[in-house]
C-alpha cells in the first residue's frame, strides 16, 4: 500500500492551490470536500514504520529485528528484497518531512524500532539510534507537524525471539512496558500522541496461524514452517499482546501522562492500531449474517472487545474453547478502557458467508471462524479491485467499520489510522501526477468517512497510508 500520497493532500488538503487552475479543478473532482468539511482541530496525516522506511538496519548500534533475519531466508521476500537501506529515512529524514510540510499535513505517525534503542531488546540502550528519533522528533515540530509515536510495527527484536520465543513468554509483558516507558521518559515531553502496537492481530495471525511472516510458526498443516502449533499459540501470542499494552499503558497513565513525584505532566494520551475489514454478509440468511458476525469477533473484536468489556467475545469462548487464554480479575481491571484514542486501519470490505461445513478436524485461528469469503454477488464485484489481490475499493465499508465500532464498543474517540491503495508500480511519471483513480479512491472513502461522522461517529483524524513507497513486506519493493 505504500504510495505516494501528493494527489491526496493537494485535493483535499491544499485545496487553496487548486483554485488557481480552471483546468486542474475540471480533472479532480473532490466531491465538495475540502478541509472545511471536517471540524476544527481535526487531522489529517500521513504514515509510514521503522523497517520500511529507515534503512541502516546494520548500522550505528542497532539490533536485528525479526523481519531482519526473516529477509535474509532466500524464498520469503519478493526478489528477495530487504530492508537494509529502504529509502534511507535515516538519513534522509528532513527531505521526507519537508514534503509533509510542503503537502500541508498535520502530523507524522512513524515507528520507534525497538532493536534500534535496545539492540538486545532489554538492557543497554543504543544512544545512536535515540538520537534519530529525536532528531526526527524535533524536526517534525520545527516545521508544524505533530508527531505520533507508535512502539511497535511488527518488529520484534531477534534476541527475545531467540531467548524465549518472544511472544509466546509472559516475559514479554514486563520487557515491552520497560521498552515503552524509556520512551515515554524520552521523548514525552514532546510526543503527545502514542501507541502500543501496530495490527496485533496481523501479528498474532499471520506470524503463528499461517507462519507466512516472522517468526515463521504454524501447524505443518497450514504453512511451511519448521515448529509451531495454529490451534495455540495465535491465541498464546494474542493474550500477551494485549496484557503487553495494558502494562504499558498503566505505566503512562500513572506515571507520565499526569504528574508524578519529579516527573512533569506530558498531557498526551495513548492507544492503540487495530486492522478492521469490513466482513458484509453475502446473503440476508440467517447463516450467513451469523457467519459474518464471527469474522468480526474474530477480527476486530479478539483486540477490541478485552480492551472495552474486559473479555473475549462470547463467540470466541464458544468455538476456540480452553485453547483461549484467560484473563484474571487484576488483568481485567487493568485492561479494561485501557486507550484514549483508538486507531482504526481500513482499506477494504469482503462478503462473508456460512460454507456449510462441519469444523475442521485440523483446528487453528482462521478454521475456527468457519467462514467463507467471496469477492462478488451474482456476479457483480463487491469493488474495482487495486493493484493488489486482496484490495478492493469498497467505500461503503468505512461508513460500516466506524459505525459498528461507534455502536458496539461505546463511540470511542476513533483515529482512521490507515487508509489507502496501491497501483502497479510502473506509472509514467504524468500517470503518477494526474492520478485521478487514487483521488477517486480518497474522495468515496473519505465521503463515507464524514457521513459516518455525521451520524454521531466520534472521529478526530485521518492518515494515509504511506508518505513514501517503501519496504512492503512479503512484496519487497515490487
Amino acid at each position: 500500500m505504500e504510495v505516494l500520497v501528493i494527489l491526496l493532500s493537494f485535493t483535499f488538503l491544499s485545496s487553496n492551490l487548486w483554485e488557481n487552475s480552471n483546468a486542474q479543478q475540471q480533472h479532480f473532482d473532490t466531491g465538495g470536500l475540502s478541509r472545511d468539511s471536517f471540524p476544527e482541530g481535526f487531522l489529517f496525516g500521513t504514515a509510514a514504520s521503522a523497517y520500511q522506511v529507515e534503512g541502516m538496519a546494520s548500522e550505528d548500534g542497532r539490533g536485528p529485528s525479526i523481519w531482519d533475519a526473516y529477509v535474509k531466508i532466500p524464498g520469503h521476500i519478493a526478489n528477495n528484497d530487504t530492508g537494509e537501506v529502504s529509502i534511507d529515512q535515516y538519513h534522509r529524514y528532513k527531505e521526507d518531512v519537508d514534503l509533509m510540510q510542503t503537502l500541508n499535513f498535520d502530523a507524522y505517525r512513524f515507528s520507534i524500532s525497538w532493536s534500534r534503542n535496545f539492540p538486545n531488546g532489554t538492557g543497554e540502550v543504543n544512544w545512536k539510534g535515540v538520537d534519530y528519533y529525536n532528531r526526527l522528533i524535533d524536526y517534525l515540530l520545527e516545521k508544524g507537524i505533530t508527531p505520533h509515536a507508535n512502539l511497535y510495527h511488527y518488529d520484534l527484536p531477534l534476541a527475545l525471539q531467540e531467548k524465549y520465543l518472544g511472544l509466546l513468554d509472559r516475559q514479554i509483558i514486563q520487557d515491552f512496558a520497560d521498552y515503552a516507558e524509556f520512551c515515554f521518559k524520552t521523548c514525552g515531553d514532546r510526543v503527545k500522541t502514542w501507541m502500543t502496537f501496530n495490527e496485533p492481530r496481523v501479528v498474532a495471525a499471520l506470524g503463528f496461524d499461517n507462519g507466512i511472516n516472522p517468526p515463521n510458526r504454524c501447524s505443518k498443516q497450514f504453512g511451511n514452517c519448521t515448529d509451531g502449533n495454529s490451534a495455540t499459540e495465535p491465541y498464546i501470542a494474542a493474550h500477551h499482546l494485549i496484557l503487553s499494552h495494558a502494562e504499558a499503558v498503566k505505566r503512562y497513565c500513572e506515571k507520565y501522562q499526569f504528574s508524578f513525584f519529579f516527573y512533569d505532566k506530558q498531557n498526551g494520551r495513548i492507544g492503540i492500531f487495530l486492522d478492521f475489514v469490513w466482513y458484509e454478509p453475502l446473503t440476508r440468511s440467517k447463516a450467513d449474517n451469523y457467519a459474518a458476525q464471527r469474522a468480526r469477533d474474530f477480527h476486530i473484536g479478539w483486540f477490541l472487545h478485552p480492551l472495552v468489556y474486559g473479555k473475549y467475545p462470547r463467540t470466541m469462548q464458544k468455538i476456540v474453547g480452553e485453547r483461549l487464554p484467560k484473563f484474571t480479575k487484576s488483568e481485567v481491571e487493568k485492561m479494561k478502557n485501557s486507550f484514549d484514542v483508538l486507531c482504526l486501519n481500513h482499506y477494504t470490505s469482503y462478503y462473508i458467508y456460512d460454507p456449510h461445513r462441519p469444523p475442521s478436524n485440523v483446528t487453528g485461528y482462521q478454521q475456527d471462524w468457519n467462514a467463507g469469503f467471496a469477492y462478488e454477488r451474482n456476479g457483480v464485484p463487491i469493488g474495482r479491485r487495486a493493484h493488489s489481490e486482496w484490495l478492493y475499493e469498497v467505500p461503503w465499508g468505512m461508513y460500516k467499520v466506524v459505525t459498528y465500532v461507534k455502536e458496539r464498543y461505546g463511540n470511542p474517540n476513533i483515529i482512521l489510522s490507515e487508509n489507502g491503495m496501491d497501483d502497479p508500480g510502473n506509472l509514467t511519471f504524468p500517470e503518477s501526477l494526474y492520478d485521478s483513480n487514487r483521488v477517486n479512491f480518497y474522495r468515496s472513502y473519505l465521503k463515507e468517512l464524514k457521513r459516518a461522522m455525521d451520524d454521531g461517529a466520534n472521529v478526530s483524524g485521518y492518515f494515509a497510508w504511506s508518505i513514501l513507497d517503501n519496504f512492503e513486506w512479503l512484496l519487497g519493493y515490487t
